[in-house]
């Protein structure tokens, strides 16, 4: 009976701990993702939490230019958020997009889907913004064969939550 008492008195407490700890994340929030894989370039980021854990729905605008071809494409990622402590956070999800692209070397134009992964870290400030790092491999696909590759994207994100 000591035993079970005492097993309950653990996970009970455990449950509090964690309910102490956890962070809500916010239930939308809009920004900015600036950095770059294959060119540099920015995206329009809007975030929206759903269910009633941390997790989350991100949707990315962007577009990407160099001198070798512009881009332009929306991907959509599903997110887990975990809280280390504090304000900060770090994040892990995955997804896809589609995009358009204007190759300037071979004068090629096309579509292309592509897969990701995410990962990254985010600081919420006590005031409405959220700012991010993270890393988000793709992998393209395309009717050519140079736009069939692996982009390692990286980029800082700024966001005003709501």
């Amino acid at each position: 009976m000591k035993k079970i008492v005492l097993f309950a008195a653990f996970v009970l407490g455990g449950v509090l701990f964690h309910q102490a700890n956890a962070q809500r994340i916010a239930d939308n929030a809009i920004g900015l993702r600036i950095g770059g894989g294959g060119g540099y370039g920015a995206e329009i980021s809007y975030q929206r939490a759903i269910g009633g854990d941390n997790n989350r729905l991100e949707f990315d605008l962007g577009w990407r230019d160099d001198s070798h071809f512009d881009a332009i494409k929306l991907v959509g990622l599903y997110q887990w958020v975990w809280n280390i402590e504090g304000g900060f956070n770090w994040y892990a999800g995955a997804g896809a997009g589609l995009g358009n692209f204007d190759d300037n070397r071979h004068n090629n134009d096309g579509l292309f889907a592509l897969i990701a992964g995410d990962i990254g870290i985010e600081y919420d400030f006590d005031f409405p913004l959220l700012i991010s790092l993270d890393f988000r491999p793709e992998i393209g696909f395309s009717n050519y064969d140079d736009h069939d590759d692996f982009t390692p994207d990286i980029a800082i994100g700024l966001r005003y939550q709501f």
